[in-house]
């Protein structure tokens, strides 16, 4: 399911959701303990897992860049920085297991969002895969062609 885009004052909000059979709890673990982080996004590490603690992204040029955590709730919500915008992982528990939304607020819309969007619907995808022990056979195509849709999605949205 492709990212719906809304306009909320001068932004741009990104609202992706999943719905997984696995509990809260076992989500929660991809999203703030490192080795299961490191699965879905290796270049992310959690250093400090508290309101305003710290994650970092490693550049892979020996470079690290901070991300601020700017919400938590344990088992339910993890906010935090990414670069001049914002990202928020919410948890809520059903009968069916887990929905996740992860919202993306966008100050900024530029020619890297699509990228952007589009490598957020695969992770979400590989965190799918990783819960129900699966494996995405290439995660590199499975971006190309959600680029694609991703780049078609953000030029509608822009004409609206």
């Amino acid at each position: 399911m492709i990212a719906e885009l809304k306009l909320v004052s001068n932004d741009v909000v990104a609202r992706f959701e999943r719905l997984w059979q696995h509990d809260v709890r076992k989500v929660w673990s991809f999203l703030t303990e490192n080795d299961k982080l490191h699965g879905w996004f290796p270049e992310l590490r959690i250093e400090d897992l508290r309101e305003g603690g710290l994650i970092k992204f490693d550049m892979g040029d020996g470079a690290f860049e901070e991300m601020r955590i700017t919400h938590l709730e344990p088992y339910s919500v993890l906010a935090y920085t990414w670069g001049e915008d914002e990202v928020r992982f919410e948890l809520h528990p059903v009968q069916e297991g887990c929905r996740l939304v992860l919202t993306e607020i966008i100050h900024s819309m530029t020619s890297h969002t699509p990228r952007d969007l589009a490598g957020w619907h695969v992770c979400l995808d590989v965190i799918g895969a990783l819960l129900d022990d699966r494996t995405l056979e290439s995660r590199k195509d499975e971006w190309r062609s959600w680029y694609e849709k991703y780049q078609e999605h953000v030029d509608r949205f822009l004409k609206e």
